[in-house]
């Protein structure tokens, strides 16, 4: 035995691993994760237990998958990429774009994963400070692009903090973004948005052609288990994507659900339409306690605890509501059950004195 250590790259020895939100107990409410409350679709299941070779690699391409989409999207199968989960196309991205030396910019804070990304890739992390009210603030991460920089992540709505970035506020943006800087429109919780003025990224692709658009099956439509995520945009840069991407990735489980989840719009709108209403409910019955919520467009919302976070987080699972907490920041509250948000806004209710005594 030595000490001798194999190498490890410095940036990457001190990088936190991804934080998953924490488990639940079997009598407490896990509102940590984003996840859809519901189970799956009817015939999601019946899909999945059908695919049993398990001795058989999957479709290396997911092409019945990439097919419906890019025949809803209006695109060919070549502008469609499927991968397990959009955070791994976002690895993909910037694997495919940046190294070092390169920038790859976003909003701070926004999605956790997105430092690692930029990190593992080799890239510079340019964080941009988000407006007062949680949202993107546009004009300066546009004044944040140089000659460096090689991607630009867009969350909408931003995850964890809730608001959307607006359709004009987007074009505005991309005037600004030179034609060779990739832009990401990072859309996992695209479904729950009912902002009349949000930005919607499919029909900008024809518009932008430096623009890749992210699109997940978890969220909206309950497959966070199976892990299906895709992409819309240029076939060059997907083709690029493809070339950095893990081989046969996507389970023929995952495919079949997701194939089966594009065949049942209608209950998921349902399904989406129950849980952003009862998101507005919560967000208007917290206001209606004092809290200062913004905006919240996506399957969450955000409260801003401040230096009194983990007594708030901790003041939560004390009554069985299992929270996702940020630091010195806020806590994000996913939109789950509806047994838990009587439970959520009593606690909620409780921690006002608690700030306002803090501040």
């Amino acid at each position: 035995m030595t000490d001798e250590r194999v190498h490890i790259r410095p940036e990457v020895a001190v990088l936190p691993a991804y934080k998953q939100g924490r488990q639940a107990a079997p009598d407490a409410f896990k509102l940590s994760s984003n996840e859809n409350p519901f189970p799956p679709l009817p015939g999601v299941v019946e899909a999945v237990q059908a695919q049993t070779a398990y001795n058989r690699y999957p479709d290396a391409t997911a092409l019945a998958v990439r097919a419906v989409l890019a025949n809803r999207a209006g695109l060919t199968v070549d502008e469609v990429h499927v991968a397990p989960g959009s955070v791994a196309i976002l690895h993909e991205l910037a694997k495919a774009t940046s190294g070092p030396g390169d920038e790859i910019v976003y909003a701070w804070r926004s999605f956790e994963a997105y430092p690692g990304v930029v990190t593992v890739a080799g890239a510079t992390s340019v964080q941009v400070p988000n407006r007062p009210d949680g949202g993107h603030d546009l004009d300066a991460m546009a004044d944040a692009v140089t000659e460096r920089t090689r991607m630009v992540i867009v969350c909408t709505p931003n995850n964890p903090t809730g608001p959307v970035v607006t359709a004009a506020e987007f074009d505005a943006f991309m005037a600004r973004v030179p034609a060779t800087v990739l832009v990401v429109l990072d859309e996992a919780y695209a479904e729950f948005v009912t902002e009349p003025a949000a930005v919607r990224g499919t029909p900008l692709l024809e518009r932008y052609p430096n623009l890749v658009v992210l699109r997940t099956f978890s969220k909206a439509y309950g497959l966070a288990g199976l892990r299906v995520g895709y992409a819309f945009g240029p076939a060059y840069v997907l083709d690029a994507v493809r070339a950095c991407a893990i081989p046969l990735s996507v389970t023929a489980q995952g495919q079949a659900a997701a194939l089966a989840s594009l065949e049942r719009e209608t209950e998921l709108l349902e399904r989406v339409a129950e849980l952003a209403g009862s998101r507005d409910r919560i967000v208007a019955a917290l206001r209606g306690q004092g809290w200062d919520v913004p905006d919240a467009q996506g399957n969450f919302v955000w409260l801003p605890t401040g230096e009194l976070t983990a007594h708030a987080a901790e003041r939560f699972e004390a009554a069985g509501i299992i929270v996702r907490a940020f630091g010195n920041e806020g806590i994000r509250v996913s939109i789950g059950e509806h047994e838990a948000v009587e439970t959520l806004l009593e606690t909620a209710g409780s921690l006002v004195e608690d700030l306002q005594a803090a501040r």
